[in-house]
């Protein structure tokens, strides 16, 4: 095995580890800190897959703008973060069913290919030019909505409101 694959055996392996460690772990907060390190985890995969401007996306939007904004609305809302009575966990059902998909996924696309497969190139200029070209106002005004549905959600978990 060559050391890129090595590397991406790890990352995988971790990638996997944080993902159940999210969904396991009791404490809302500890979850949210699982799945940032799932998300630069899954950023450097993408950096080791020559793919660097959606790792740097991945780095900027998700690692650092959905975790802070994860954490704000915790924080926010709820008094008692790191208490017992917060928790809430994985219940044996879903767990099951995630083993369940888990197996069914494995045994229904049977093997992996075993050569190489040919990757196509992307122009990331190309989408930057889409993303603040002309679906620029798109992308403005879906900022906007999601800034409103926080201000939503804070005004009507607020204590004291009567």
């Amino acid at each position: 095995m060559s050391l890129p694959e090595v590397a991406f055996a790890i990352l995988a392996a971790v990638a996997v580890v944080t993902a159940i460690a999210a969904l396991l772990v009791r404490e809302l907060v500890h979850t949210i800190l699982w799945i940032a390190i799932f998300f630069v985890d899954l950023a450097a995969i993408y950096f080791l897959l020559e793919a660097p401007f959606l790792g740097v996306l991945q780095l900027g939007v998700y690692a650092g703008a959905v975790t802070i904004l994860l954490l704000f609305g915790v924080m926010v809302t709820r008094k008692r973060i790191f208490s017992r009575d917060a928790a809430t966990g994985i219940g044996p059902v879903p767990a099951l069913l995630a083993v369940l998909t888990v197996v069914f996924v494995a045994t229904a696309f049977g093997e992996f290919p075993a050569g190489a497969v040919s990757i196509r190139a992307y122009d990331p200029t190309a989408l930057s030019v889409n993303l603040f070209g002309p679906n620029a106002p798109w992308l403005l005004l879906l900022g906007l909505i999601m800034l409103t549905g926080v201000s939503g959600a804070i005004y009507l978990v607020r204590e004291g409101r009567e």
